[in-house]
């Protein structure tokens, strides 16, 4: 495939590329030497789960693999346990080495839905960081400066607001910019909140003598609220592990002017058809195409003909769970230990917003009693049926 064509597959998607001249440079040289592109991403195993937010960078370093090059995984057991600061107004939990190394396992499964991992190296940064010693670490410190850290814009919010920055948030980005060194990487992707880091790679790779990464920024996937990003922290994410109902509902909740971006960055579909397409039609050819790839076109089917029956019938879903009450437990109680609600907060924002009714009566108390067997709904796919001991 000639350059024009890698670089048209490249760009879809893409924020920002530093730079395309750069880039066509080393596509021509990878083209005449035979040598693929290294291709790095790197991901801390911060939870166990993965979501299609982060699916973004694995499809694209999934087109790089197609196109030839070789995609390095880089899992950061060792940066995740100091925290990445991007994009934070405080500092992150500091995760313990057992508690990252169960992570970063999933991580490396979960990675087979949409990268070939044969075809993958997947790298662990505690292999170059644990090793290194106090000394040798100092002086990878020297080639940064504090002063060029201050610029960080969330870094600046935080001192205008006196909030505090701690110096292990200095040292991230120097260690995530190392992990270039050590890969030799020519490219480097990462999402628009991490184009600091991945800067601060390329200074690196130029005070080591090596020829500088181009960076390749990736927008970051609104969850289903359609305003934060994708995180399980926000309670707006579509986690791939899980089950083909939840993923369905979850897409087809998502509103109408997010659904062009969902498919632009999780589907390889033509977006000019996608555009001439009945909003409801797309979402739902959205959710068969992404729980196809995560699940099985089997499940997608399914899930399609459920929600048409449920949803457009007005009927109740077949197949629901099942809580036992022993009759004097509140609506409150029931929504948070069945799991209905994420929390007990968003429990009392549903029953707030009269989004809960029982057998078709809305809820307007959270202390209210469902003292017989029934229905439970929350929102508009959410479905419990009670059965109340002794009945």
């Amino acid at each position: 495939m000639d350059i024009n064509q890698q670089l048209e597959i490249i760009k879809r998607g893409a924020v920002e590329i530093i730079s395309e001249e750069e880039l066509s440079k080393k596509l021509q040289e990878s083209i005449k030497s035979g040598r693929p592109l290294k291709i790095k991403a790197g991901f801390d195993p911060t939870a166990p789960d993965l979501h299609l937010g982060h699916t973004v960078l694995l499809r694209k370093l999934r087109q790089f693999q197609e196109l030839g090059h070789e995609v390095y995984f880089l899992i950061g057991d060792f940066t995740g346990r100091i925290g990445d600061p991007s994009g934070r107004s405080e500092i992150r939990k500091q995760l313990t080495k057992k508690e990252v190394a169960k992570n970063a396992q999933t991580y490396k499964k979960q990675v087979a839905k949409t990268l070939n991992v044969r075809k993958i190296k997947v790298v662990f940064n505690s292999r170059w960081f644990e090793r290194m010693k106090g000394l040798e670490f100092s002086q990878l410190l020297t080639h940064y400066t504090a002063n060029r850290m201050l610029e960080r814009e969330d870094f600046t919010q935080r001192r205008n607001n006196k909030k505090p920055i701690y110096i292990s948030e200095f040292i991230y980005p120097v260690l995530q910019g190392y992990d270039s060194v050590m890969l030799k990487a020519d490219v480097e992707i990462g999402g628009t909140d991490q184009i600091f880091n991945l800067l601060v790679g390329r200074d690196l790779q130029k005070d080591f003598n090596q020829p500088q990464q181009v960076v390749l920024t990736m927008p970051l996937l609104e969850g289903t609220d359609g305003v934060q990003k994708m995180s399980k922290s926000y309670g707006n994410y579509i986690g791939i592990n899980e089950p083909a109902k939840e993923m369905f509902g979850k897409i087809m909740s998502i509103s109408d002017e997010m659904m062009v971006k969902y498919y632009e960055l999780l589907t390889d579909e033509d977006l000019a058809r996608v555009r001439q397409m009945h909003p409801k039609e797309a979402k739902v050819n959205l959710a068969k195409i992404i729980i196809t790839q995560y699940h099985s076109a089997l499940a997608a089917q399914k899930e399609a003909e459920e929600f048409a029956r449920v949803f457009s019938g007005k009927e109740i879903p077949q197949d629901m769970p099942v809580f036992k009450s022993d009759g004097t437990k509140t609506v409150l109680a029931i929504l948070s230990e069945s799991k209905l609600a994420a929390s007990g907060n968003e429990a009392r924002r549903l029953i707030r917003q009269g989004a809960v009714s029982f057998n078709n009566v809305k809820v307007e108390k959270d202390d209210f009693v469902p003292n017989e067997p029934g229905i439970l709904k929350a929102g508009t796919r959410r479905f419990l049926k009670i059965i109340c001991s002794g009945r």
